[in-house]
């Protein structure tokens, strides 16, 4: 979310947009068309909750930040097969609960598939700790409840650790499983550093706080001045631990596998962290929202490109803030996300302090529009239509598409557009296959959304989709889309039929 100056109404704009633009969505199926100029919109409903999160949150009671019933944190982002995972838990007393493991895919439709489940595991009420210092730093340090060492069996994924308590309560927390030895075709690249950037825990009237807002010591809740600077991944997300905005990351996975990819996947850290080599892959997919970006990230991204290594940003509001990646305090390694934003960064590291990537440079020269093609533009109240253009361009091929028509409710929660004042790819030709108007949320007026196809003069592709809805109309119940599914098998068709330099 990109929220300027510091304006309550954005602050609370900020963390809001998302629950809100789910619940009031007017959402598709996979059956609905693409209305022409003139047909009247798609009915409005509520967003349906595939059963699974049910079954992945675990037991029959629901938990409170507040209480705490059962909570826990992973050791890393990812783990190769071979490695162990450490998980870190507190239960509101004393008992037992079990562990046990999921991955995220297809399998038919169910969503997941249930791998192993722990002996019981003993966990205690653990100290929630306040804020620290003057980042207001968030961090605590629980004990080792479980170890899971990764089996070598187990595909790369999107998994997700159950915790059940004996007294009912369930809550989780995701991690990845990488493969970074094997080269596949497509690496999905899992935004963790965004998640942690949203992380309000604990949401407990006293102490949780994010790189947005946080409560004051008062316990007022809202003011971007209370927000911390640093956010640390030793601590749980919120109530039953799925990250903000999991779903679309999830969703795209879902989608893939089921079309039979070849696919692999890693977290953010580990691109940071230097793990990811691009030439391994033809196509690297950021598949969710993934604003919040290192410098060490963003090098990886332009090395791939150099590498002929096509790029996939499926949603919107991709690269906008730089942040720095630290250790933390006890030594573990890229475990705070530090990110001052309008606030002064009193130690601003080698690529210069953490704010817009666009602020960076003289005549924004590390603008995020100089690799993607586009950049964030606005913030929507509803979402709205997808307009098409360049329908004669093989992106549509397929999808019965004319220049005009509308995808219903596409645009969505944040969206992306072209800025002529603003650096583009250079050696590059760029096509703009949607042109769709919106207001934005935030009183900057009537903007338009572009999804976004540049393309180098080897062939190496740079997509945007340019909306956050495009990978829950792969494959989320209420929101699928064929002709979206269409357009972006069209998409990795291209991209995979490339030959790299």
């Amino acid at each position: 979310m990109s929220v300027s100056k510091v304006s309550r109404r954005a602050a609370l704009a900020a963390f809001g947009i998302g629950a809100a633009a789910l619940a009031g969505c007017r959402a598709q199926d996979g059956t609905t068309p693409a209305t022409h100029v003139g047909n009247s919109p798609s009915v409005p409903r509520s967003r349906a909750v595939p059963k699974e999160w049910n079954r992945l949150r675990g037991g029959t009671k629901k938990v409170s930040d507040t209480v705490g019933q059962i909570q826990g944190y992973a050791s890393k982002t990812s783990a190769g097969r071979g490695e162990s995972i450490d998980f870190h838990l507190s239960s509101h007393r004393s008992q037992t609960c079990t562990v046990a493991v999921h991955r995220v895919g297809h399998y038919g439709g169910t969503g997941t598939r249930h791998l192993l489940t722990s002996d019981p595991v003993p966990v205690h009420p653990r100290t929630r700790p306040a804020a620290e210092g003057d980042a207001r730093l968030v961090a605590c340090d629980w004990p080792v409840s479980w170890t899971l060492r990764v089996p070598a069996s187990w595909g790369s994924g999107i998994y997700v650790a159950v915790f059940t308590t004996e007294d009912g309560y369930g809550s989780c927390t995701p991690f990845v499983v990488r493969d970074t030895e094997r080269r596949s075709d497509i690496l999905m690249v899992v935004p963790f550093t965004t998640y942690q950037a949203y992380n309000l825990w604990p949401y407990d009237g006293r102490t949780g706080k994010n790189l947005y807002r946080g409560y004051s010591p008062e316990g007022v809740w809202g003011a971007p001045e209370d927000r911390a600077f640093k956010v640390s991944f030793d601590r749980p997300y919120p109530l039953s631990g799925t990250p903000h905005w999991f779903e679309l990351d999830t969703s795209a996975a879902r989608w893939a596998e089921s079309a039979g990819y070849d696919i692999t996947y890693a977290s953010s850290v580990d691109l940071h962290e230097g793990r990811v080599d691009p030439s391994k892959h033809r196509v690297m997919m950021f598949s969710g929202h993934d604003e919040y970006w290192s410098r060490e990230m963003r090098d990886c991204a332009e090395r791939a490109v150099s590498a002929g290594t096509h790029l996939a940003f499926l949603t919107a509001n991709n690269i906008y803030f730089q942040i720095r990646v630290e250790d933390a305090a006890d030594g573990g390694a890229s475990r705070v996300v530090t990110c001052y934003k309008e606030t002064t960064d009193p130690e601003p590291g080698p690529s210069g302090p953490t704010v817009r990537w666009r602020e960076l440079g003289t005549k924004h020269r590390h603008a995020e529009q100089g690799l993607l093609g586009v950049q964030y533009n606005g913030i929507l109240k509803t979402p709205a239509p997808l307009v098409v253009r360049e329908s004669g361009h093989w992106f549509w091929s397929g999808t019965g598409l004319r220049d005009g028509d509308r995808i219903p409710d596409l645009i969505a929660v944040e969206a992306d557009g072209f800025d002529p004042a603003m650096p583009r790819p250079a050696g590059t030709t760029q096509t703009l296959l949607s042109a769709s108007p919106y207001d934005d949320r935030l009183g900057r007026g009537h903007t338009v959304q572009n999804t976004s196809l540049c393309v180098d003069e080897r062939g190496t592709q740079v997509f945007v989709a340019g909306t956050f809805y495009w990978p829950l109309a792969l494959y989320e119940p209420g929101f699928v889309n064929p002709h979206v599914q269409r357009a972006t098998r069209n998409l990795l068709s291209r991209m995979l039929e490339h030959r790299k330099p």
